[in-house]
């Protein structure tokens, strides 16, 4: 399999859940199975067998379909962080950071990224040949224009963890779990308004959501350039909160989106 396919299935309210497939060995692998009938009826049409879930937190929008896609396939395998033992149903093996994951011909690299939860891990799959972007699921450590809330874990843990993200290739492709893109651009404009990348990115996400378009995935690239949370050391948004400090920069950022 010289490419990893990605089919990306919107479920609840804002939830995407990731079918990753391998045509050739007619399997499939899903990241955060909220829901389980979905992704069954995709796997039907697919004529593949689930051999894998691969989960990024514990929260129920993320684990909620487990258990019963183990019961329609039991032998599957379930993954989780090392941390989140005993949280997420059916979870067999427990990932360290460092730790690798395979789908069929692709080798993911687990990255340990508290913060959002005291747990959470995102799985990396790193392009085979240069012309490929490279993938990231990231649960809900980083979004599309935005990062997550910090419900276990500390701004200077998120912060850490983002800037795991932020060293990755730019082309990589950014699968976050939920689509608060537009939302999270309205607020991106309120502390730095003169980003002429996040006017542009969001005329075209306005558009996009008309359209009930998705806007995900995006990429490292771009988030670098319009994500507030990924520009906590840049002189203008540091001046929006008042603060040199890094982490409390971003930590402001965090506590401004909180309200808004």
């Amino acid at each position: 399999m010289l490419f990893m396919q990605i089919e990306r299935i919107p479920v609840l309210c804002d939830n995407y859940i990731f079918l990753l497939h391998d045509p050739d060995r007619k399997i499939a692998a899903v990241v955060d199975p909220a829901e389980s009938d979905p992704v069954l009826q995709h796997l039907q049409r697919l004529d593949a067998e689930l051999v894998a879930i691969f989960n990024t937190h514990h929260h129920s929008d993320h684990v909620g379909g487990n258990t019963q896609l183990i019961k329609e396939y039991p032998h599957l395998t379930v993954y989780g962080g090392e941390e989140d033992r005993g949280r997420i149903p059916g979870q067999m093996v427990f990932l360290k950071p460092g730790d690798q994951v395979q789908f069929g011909d692709q080798i993911g690299q687990v990255l340990f990224v508290p913060g959002h939860t005291k747990a959470h891990i995102a799985y990396y799959f790193p392009p085979q040949y240069p012309y490929q972007p490279g993938d990231l699921f990231c649960g809900d450590t980083l979004f599309a224009g935005g990062c997550g809330r910090l419900f276990e874990g500390t701004p200077q843990q998120m912060l850490i963890s983002l800037n795991q993200f932020r060293n990755l290739p730019e082309t990589t492709r950014v699968w976050c779990a939920h689509e608060y893109t537009l939302n999270n651009l309205k607020f991106a404009l309120t502390v730095d308004a003169d980003n002429q990348d996040l006017q542009d990115r969001f005329q075209e996400v306005t558009v996009a959501r008309s359209q009930n378009q998705a806007t995900i995935p995006s990429n490292i690239g771009l988030e670098k350039r319009t994500n507030p949370f990924l520009r906590w050391d840049i002189p203008s948004l540091q001046m929006a909160v008042n603060s040199h400090d890094p982490v409390q920069t971003f930590a402001r950022l965090r506590g401004m989106k909180d309200q808004f």
